[in-house]
């Protein structure tokens, strides 16, 4: 027999000291130590977030009409970001609980569309090998065939071989700004005009970047077209708990239209409880996290943006620069962003280094990145909270590159993401 739930239960206090002592061996997030999962926007986004949550933690947005400050919530949400994505007026679209659901709505929204315009019963997609997972997995649920395309040696999607899938049952092209791996902007109006050539949906996959570009903009940097300013983009996810420093889980699925956006709904009237609809995967929507990204792109405004931006970018900047003043690592191609892969130097005076030996004596420092592969990394996403410490970690590089030079770990694993 399983364990079971005790019999009695315990007081408050001693509940929350035992999920407590279960965080012991967690990642030191609040201490800028940890390139990825969470991201720090700083001590009042913390404080709007969290007095928010309170105000809205037992609300539910599967009925907004019980619930009409959700509606309202929502319906900013996608306004503010429609606004930064420079989407038409007519630009539409809803909150999901992350990017990987974002990605399955803009995947359902392609194959019916496909469906309902021009009579695709057996629908495919073509995404470049550097998409995110969350594509494969879409593709899984429902029923679209991949087509999987090299990347160039820049790590940009190869619109060629891309051109070179699509068919007359392609349905959707995918474009990243910036993709996970690299952390690279592929040619976005090259894949927007290779989908509208066949009739296809093109999404852009912005839910590392769609709060960190625009800005990147603002802030004078060189950021190629990616938005709905580009003709043939239909539908862009970005993830306002990354870089919009809402905490997790909350995401926005925009398109050009509200005809496109109904692709993505369910609606059913034929049920003893009465009329049943989803506006995304989710039946039951919590409204705190809907609230508390509301509460903190608010509180930032974009001169709050345009701040951590900065932050994140220099410290990304910053990084880069160390990587390259280091024998035997260097950076994987020309991200300009936020987003940095180490990999081993094969050029290097005296040998490359085990990147993954790399990753551990950082890691044993308190220094956690994401190991990914092919090739061989490790992945950091860089925020605002990496700012403070990043002296402590370029001289915990010098001295993790000291100790493992010449050797070599057993462990080859790779852990975006885990099954337990």
């Amino acid at each position: 027999m399983g364990i079971m739930l005790p019999h009695e239960g315990m007081p408050v206090d001693d509940v929350l000291d035992q999920l407590r002592a279960k965080r012991t061996r967690d990642v030191d997030w609040a201490a800028g130590r940890t390139f990825g999962m969470v991201y720090d926007g700083g001590p009042s986004v913390h404080e709007v977030a969290e007095r928010t949550a309170l105000e809205f933690l037992h609300e539910n947005a599967l009925n907004t009409k019980a619930f009409p400050s959700l509606g309202a919530v929502q319906s900013e949400v996608v306004r503010w970001t429609a606004g930064l994505f420079h989407g038409p007026d007519t630009a539409s679209g809803f909150l999901t609980s992350g990017g990987t659901e974002s990605i399955l709505c803009a995947v359902l929204a392609a194959r019916e569309r496909g469906k309902a315009e021009r009579g695709v019963t057996r629908p495919e997609m073509v995404i470049a090998e550097s998409a995110h997972a969350a594509f494969h997995k879409a593709a899984h649920l429902f029923g679209v065939t991949v087509h999987k395309t090299k990347v160039r040696a820049d790590w940009t999607a190869d619109v060629d071989e891309m051109a070179a899938a699509v068919n007359d049952r392609t349905v959707l092209v995918v474009g990243s700004a910036p993709q996970y791996p690299q952390g690279v902007i592929d040619p976005i109006p090259a894949i927007a005009a290779l989908a509208a050539s066949v009739g296809a949906s093109c999404h852009v996959d912005a839910c590392m970047g769609g709060f960190v570009l625009p800005f990147a903009e603002m802030l004078g940097r060189d950021v190629p077209p990616w938005d709905f300013r580009v003709p043939g983009v239909t539908s862009i996810s970005a993830d306002v708990h990354k870089l919009g420093y809402a905490p997790k889980g909350v995401s926005v699925i925009l398109y050009t239209s509200p005809e496109l956006r109904a692709h993505q709904t369910f609606v059913f009237d034929d049920w003893l409880g009465g009329f049943y609809a989803s506006p995304n995967l989710q039946g039951t929507r919590p409204g705190a996290p809907m609230a508390m990204g509301w509460a903190v792109m608010r509180h930032l405004g974009v001169e709050g943006y345009l701040r951590l931006t900065a932050d994140a970018l220099d410290t990304a900047d910053r990084m880069r620069a160390a990587v390259a003043s280091v024998d035997g690592i260097r950076v994987l191609g020309e991200g300009r962003y936020h987003l940095v892969a180490i990999a081993a130097d094969d050029q290097a005076h005296h040998g490359p280094i085990d990147v993954f030996a790399l990753g551990d004596a950082l890691l044993a420092k308190g220094w956690f990145h994401d190991r990914q592969a092919p090739p061989e990394s490790l992945h950091s996403t860089v925020s605002h909270g990496n700012a403070a410490v990043i002296d402590d970690w370029v001289a915990a590089l010098e001295q993790s590159v000291a100790e493992v030079r010449g050797t070599r770990t057993d462990d080859r694993s790779t852990n975006y993401a885990t099954l337990e």
